[in-house]
């Protein structure tokens, strides 16, 4: 197992992620119990020492089940994260409720690693509201107290609530979880929040190394390049390698939902072999042809903005619309949308096409924002 320093403890470099834990006849709330518990077992006795859960995984059973494993071992052979759940609305006045509930459901009397969870465009103003919700106070409290021994946050928001969210509490955060791969090093701006948090000094914890396996089996023509550069190494070990080849980055989470998985990634973590530089080019360039299929190519140049008489943003929009195609659906869209009023959503667009008259791209964006509209229903 590979291992990095992190302040003054020894991190293995891969997290077991507690999110695809093997389950019962397909149903996401009914964990296969014993089948996770041998997963934990074999996860510890290679050398995995952080272990991630959150308390909706899995219909809010995750955190109970891996209490359960982590039970059986001593507890300072381990290092455990956990989440306060901002993505319900529904929580943001409960979090103390949250917190002790958390610690009765792990059996453990302190948190190793705290988050607030998914910091995005829905939960920014709630999060940063500390006088009538008190999360932050109330988290900085038990990092005082000790029951949180580091405090961080997961982020799948933009850019511009990354700074929000940095700006007010940056100077306390000690790590920040992102969705980061080679898709999403352009596709998300994975490059530029890297940037950003590596040059405040906030290490880097990745989630989704394989994009929600997307990134586990590519196209033949793909993976015969990858082949080319390197005929002994597996197509998923490339997005792992890619992200230990990422300078910042400290922590890669996987969440994985069998045996023979963990037992891929500890083989790929046996031995750090970290992409040169024209292996990460050829990398980033299958990424930017995967990523030309059924997306729309705006370059954010906002031409259109100025013409559009609703004032839509709609390279925004046009980015949303990128993520919900390639993805298939998925969270990430509609969470950003829905903090969007109205009058600003695709559903908007006039189909004037008043900015499709000076789009240097020629994209048909009455088109886009209909498809948008009727994707979500």
């Amino acid at each position: 197992m590979i291992y990095n320093h992190y302040q003054d403890i020894r991190l293995s470099a891969l997290g077991f992620g507690a999110m695809r834990l093997p389950v019962i006849g397909g149903d996401d709330s009914r964990i296969d119990e014993a089948a996770a518990l041998r997963m934990v077992d074999t996860a510890m006795k290679s050398g995995i020492n952080y272990y991630d859960t959150a308390w909706g995984y899995h219909g809010e059973n995750s955190e109970l089940v891996m209490g359960k494993a982590l039970a059986r071992y001593p507890r300072e052979s381990f290092y455990l994260a956990t989440k306060f759940p901002g993505y319900d609305p529904a929580n943001w006045s409960k979090v103390e409720e949250i917190f002790e509930t958390q610690l009765k459901k792990l059996n453990v009397e302190f948190f190793d690693f705290y988050l607030f969870h998914n910091v995005c465009e829905m939960n920014i103003d709630a999060y940063l509201d500390d006088e009538r919700y008190h999360i932050y106070s109330y988290l900085m409290e038990q990092k005082r107290t000790g029951r949180i021994r580091h405090l961080g946050f997961s982020c799948h928001g933009s850019m511009p609530v990354l700074k929000r969210f940095l700006d007010a509490y940056g100077k306390d955060m000690e790590f920040c979880q992102l969705q980061l791969n080679y898709l999403d090093w352009t596709f998300q701006h994975g490059r530029e929040k890297v940037d950003l948090l590596n040059e405040l000094g906030i290490p880097v914890w990745v989630m989704e190394p394989l994009r929600g396996g997307k990134l586990a089996h590519l196209a033949p023509q793909y993976e015969a390049e990858l082949k080319a550069l390197r005929p002994d190494e597996e197509i998923p070990a490339w997005a792992f390698r890619f992200l230990r080849s990422t300078p910042g980055v400290t922590m890669i989470l996987s969440g994985m939902s069998n045996q023979e998985q963990l037992e891929e990634n500890l083989a790929t973590f046996a031995e750090d072999r970290k992409l040169n530089e024209g292996e990460m080019q050829t990398l980033l360039g299958i990424a930017e042809k995967m990523l030309s299929v059924g997306t729309v190519p705006c370059t954010a140049c906002h031409y259109c903005v100025s013409h559009c008489p609703q004032g839509l943003d709609i390279p925004h929009l046009i980015a949303l619309y990128n993520e919900h195609a390639y993805t298939g659906g998925g969270f990430i869209a509609p969470m950003a949308l829905s903090a969007l009023p109205p009058e600003k959503q695709p559903s908007a667009c006039l189909q004037c096409r008043s900015c499709e008259q000076v789009c240097p791209q020629q994209i048909k964006i009455s088109e886009v924002m209909a498809d948008f509209s009727a994707k979500l229903g």
